[in-house]
């Protein structure tokens, strides 16, 4: 099965505009951009460079998460608002993080928050044919306050929620840095993964061995990473990406595999992030293509 491959926006490709950036990107082979909004103007360049929509980012998720009920309902009826204005653009997926407003917030605490939040959300996203992509990054330390970063929440979340419009952004790389078996979560939970990042992990070995899990003592080695990990493009990593796509092909998955680039040698300008994209483009259109 041939997969669609494209990228969440990074910083300086952003910064060309999205005329530019979805140019680029189609000139660069990929098919769709994960893009932080929709409207009409992104609409309208990712159409005329030929280039598909992937995810649309939800905003105000920390407020779904508040401990102050006000709060909640107003970033509810935000997200709603957004949900309707992506379907009338004809997206169908949104992106969130689910890191609550106070980063000290214990997870089973925010989890009571989310299971009473959320099923308007998920009425609405069945309403308007949008599914949310809850996306497992665990959060900042030392809290890692993140619902629905490991497959713990996961089966708690689906067995409270089993509405197939509540489901996964699929990224490895989170999994990985956390010691989660990443094939056997596409095993367990492949029929809620709604999105895909390609983002890959490199274990640090002697950092492994000088602070263990921990986040480094005085401070990481690297860019995206805590010290005995860091974020990679993939290819560069632990990930098995050809086992990756003979599961989601077993799956039956029909999205996309969209890059997101967070690796500290292919950043801090508009040539290396090019440079990192077609890098891993190159890499995942071995497996995906």
């Amino acid at each position: 099965m041939s997969y669609q491959i494209g990228m969440r926006i990074p910083p300086r490709i952003g910064a060309e505009g999205i005329s530019q950036t979805a140019r680029w990107a189609a000139e660069a082979g990929l098919d769709i951009l994960d893009v932080p909004q929709l409207t009409p103007e992104i609409k309208q360049a990712c159409e005329q460079a030929g280039i598909g929509i992937g995810s649309v980012d939800a905003q105000q998720t920390s407020k779904l998460l508040s401990r102050d009920e006000a709060v909640r309902g107003d970033a509810v009826e935000s997200v709603k608002q957004q949900m309707s204005a992506i379907s009338e653009l004809a997206g169908s997926v949104m992106f969130m993080c689910l890191v609550p407003e106070d980063l000290a917030l214990p997870r089973k605490e925010g989890f009571a928050i989310w299971k009473d939040t959320f099923p308007e959300l998920v009425r609405h996203a069945e309403q308007t044919g949008i599914y949310m992509a809850i996306e497992g990054w665990p959060g900042p330390a030392p809290h890692y306050p993140t619902l629905g970063c490991t497959p713990e929440m996961w089966r708690a979340m689906f067995e409270a929620i089993p509405s197939r419009h509540f489901g996964l952004n699929y990224d490895p790389s989170h999994l990985v840095r956390l010691g989660i078996d990443y094939l056997r979560a596409l095993t367990e939970f492949g029929d809620r993964i709604v999105h895909c990042h390609g983002k890959d992990t490199e274990i640090l070995h002697d950092e492994l061995y000088e602070c263990g899990v921990l986040p480094a003592t005085f401070g990481p080695k690297y860019a995206f990473s805590e010290g005995s990990w860091r974020y990679t493009i993939p290819g560069h990593g632990e990930v098995e990406w050809s086992k990756v796509a003979v599961r989601l092909d077993r799956i039956g998955y029909k999205g996309a595999v969209s890059i997101e680039l967070e690796d500290h040698r292919y950043w801090g300008s508009l040539e290396a992030e090019r440079l990192g994209i077609v890098k891993a483009a190159e890499h995942l259109s071995k497996y995906f293509r």
